[in-house]
């Protein structure tokens, strides 16, 4: 009876290969941590933008507001008005238009 001796062919793996075999690891992780890191930076980029958008919204409504203000306070009515609680008189002929040509 002979024995048959198998021959069992080991591959070799080179320096080169492991060393490409572990950067296509480092690669196939590193892929997906990045893409959710910079999805969460532009969350958080997304929120801020929205947080000065309302901001700004609200100074807008607070600068009309202010504005109608200024034009309520500014018109001859409401100028009359305290001129008579000071106890001044509203006198037309008074008034000169200064022209600037």
């Amino acid at each position: 009876m002979t024995r048959s001796k198998k021959h069992v062919r080991r591959i070799k793996i080179l320096k080169g290969e492991k060393i490409l075999y572990a950067m296509l690891f480092l690669l196939i992780v590193a892929l997906p941590l990045s893409n959710v890191f910079t999805k969460a930076v532009l969350s958080e980029t997304n929120i801020e933008v929205e947080q000065l958008r309302t901001k700004i919204d609200k100074q807008v409504n607070l600068n009309k507001s202010l504005g109608m203000q200024i034009n309520e306070l500014a018109s001859l009515d409401k100028i009359q008005e305290v001129a008579k609680e000071a106890g001044l008189t509203y006198n037309n002929d008074n008034i000169k238009v200064v022209d600037n040509n």
